[in-house]
């Protein structure tokens, strides 16, 4: 079967980038003091970078464009569109198969890495049946359910830049990309980590929306690399205009969005708390195992009616409700069928038959969740379960929501609140010592920490990491 068009430009994450941006990235570079002598773009598309580069470099010797799409590298050929600078070379080619080291070489001469690279991601590739990636690995050096499940997905872009991080460290060179800054964040650490070398590093927000009509929080990422500096901090402005500038970088190992508010709170920060917040059910099947209550029957995502017993069916809560403090009551339920990770179910048949049955005539459905951690489980389970699942009282807060929003929810009809996966919570057996660390989350002190680490741009800003990193003791020294 042929790819369509739309589904070629999800897979090459294709944004041509229009040439009143390339012009103003270029300007900003020379503004920078970037004179390079040789300058690569690795995904030039229509050529917009190139001649951008033409432009404003006067100082390079040669500016190399690379393009696997074969519609666009006819395209600048038909159109003669560099024939009047000899020291363009465009050549068709796939990213994932050029020798970049051996280009690159070990010459002294001064390099800049130029363009915009695709904005897709290692998930939308499988989602589409799509073949332009790397060769498969865990670069990110996940661990068991880490390298399963969302932390494994990774941005194309990603791995290309980590490649040429890696390539560039040996010159006196520049990396100047658009990418998600997201992903900008993600190099920064990798840089990092592997305590590479790295003399200066900003961030320029641009308006995506505007120059290619995407919901998406994107950067012109500028990176300087020499053979001796290490230094592990990025300027971020909010346009390529600015000159107005803010500052992120590491404290105790960590990367914080707001490096002068976290030193006034560090003594907060505890990487071994004994906090532990948790994240809901997860079990990909809502279809099945979420409901609405009509009387005493339980009608589910496919509109089917049942009668079931409520032994394993809970109030659910979904993360909308949390953000929108809708937490008191709720017309939502879900099938609980474990009470801890890899426990049997089989038990559900003799206490819950009419349930049983349910399960079993859904089993087919059940059985095609994609996600690996099903695999080898009992039958119908689930995860994000445990003791701490069927606490009476609990604070939750939704991930994916922009905001510090703390609720304390009690049981719901007398029995505890269930959330789904997009939500954190603490859980408490008395409704005292809940609702004292509910004040606590809702002190100044505990907003500044919090928002010192999050960066807010990220799809899910609120993670469990920086949840779990408030030493809520100490806190509770400094405010009750």
């Amino acid at each position: 079967m042929m790819r369509t068009v739309q589904k070629l430009k999800v897979e090459y994450g294709d944004f041509q980038t229009p040439i009143e941006l390339a012009d103003q990235v270029c300007k900003k570079l020379v503004e920078l003091g970037v004179k390079p002598d040789i300058i690569i773009e690795p995904t030039c598309g229509i050529g917009n970078f190139v001649e951008a580069a033409s432009s404003c470099f006067e100082s390079a010797k040669k500016i190399l464009g690379i393009e696997l799409n074969l519609d666009y590298f006819r395209q600048i050929i038909e159109e003669e569109k560099f024939l009047h600078d000899q020291r363009i070379e465009i050549k068709c080619e796939d990213f994932f198969q050029v020798d970049w080291l051996s280009l690159i070489g070990e010459s002294n001469e001064e390099i800049l890495v130029l363009g915009n690279l695709p904005w897709v991601t290692n998930s939308q590739q499988g989602s589409i049946g799509g073949i332009n990636l790397p060769k498969k690995s865990n670069f990110q050096n996940h661990t068991g359910l880490d390298a399963i499940t969302g932390k494994s997905n990774f941005d194309i872009s990603e791995w290309m830049l980590i490649q040429f991080v890696k390539y560039l460290q040996k010159h006196n060179s520049y990396l100047a990309v658009l990418c998600k800054t997201s992903v900008s964040r993600k190099i920064l650490n990798y840089i990092y980590c592997e305590k590479l070398n790295l003399a200066y590093c900003a961030v320029y927000k641009i308006d995506s929306k505007k120059y290619f009509d995407a919901a998406v929080e994107a950067c012109l990422f500028f990176c300087k690399f020499d053979s001796n500096s290490q230094k592990y901090y990025c300027d971020v402005f909010d346009s390529l205009e600015s000159s107005v500038r803010s500052r992120i970088g590491y404290s105790n190992n960590i990367l914080v969005r707001d490096l002068i508010t976290f030193k006034k709170v560090e003594d907060l920060y505890n990487k071994q708390s004994k906090t532990k917040w948790r994240s809901g059910i997860k079990h990909d099947c809502a279809s099945v195992m979420e409901f609405r209550k009509n009387n005493d029957y339980f009608i589910n995502g496919l509109g089917e009616s049942y009668e079931l017993e409520e032994t394993y069916i809970f109030p659910l809560v979904k993360g909308s409700s949390v953000a929108q403090n809708k937490t008191k009551t709720t017309d939502r339920y879900i099938l609980v069928t474990q009470s801890l990770v890899g426990e049997s179910t089989e038990s559900i048949k003799y206490l819950a038959p009419r349930t049983w049955a349910y399960l079993e005539k859904h089993e087919s459905l059940l059985n095609s969740r994609k996600s690996k951690i099903y695999q080898n489980s009992p039958r119908f389970s689930i995860f994000g379960v445990g003791s701490y699942t069927f606490a009476p009282w609990k604070i939750a807060i939704c991930g994916l929501y922009k905001k510090l929003s703390f609720r304390l929810i009690g049981q719901i009809n007398e029995k505890p609140a269930i959330f789904d996966d997009t939500v954190y919570f603490l859980s408490f057996l008395d409704e005292e010592s809940a609702y004292e660390s509910y004040q606590l989350l809702n002190s100044s002190l505990a907003k500044d920490f919090y928002s010192s680490l999050i960066f807010w741009d990220e799809k899910r800003p609120i993670k469990s990491s920086i949840l779990n990193s408030l030493n809520l003791a100490a806190l509770a020294k400094l405010v009750l």
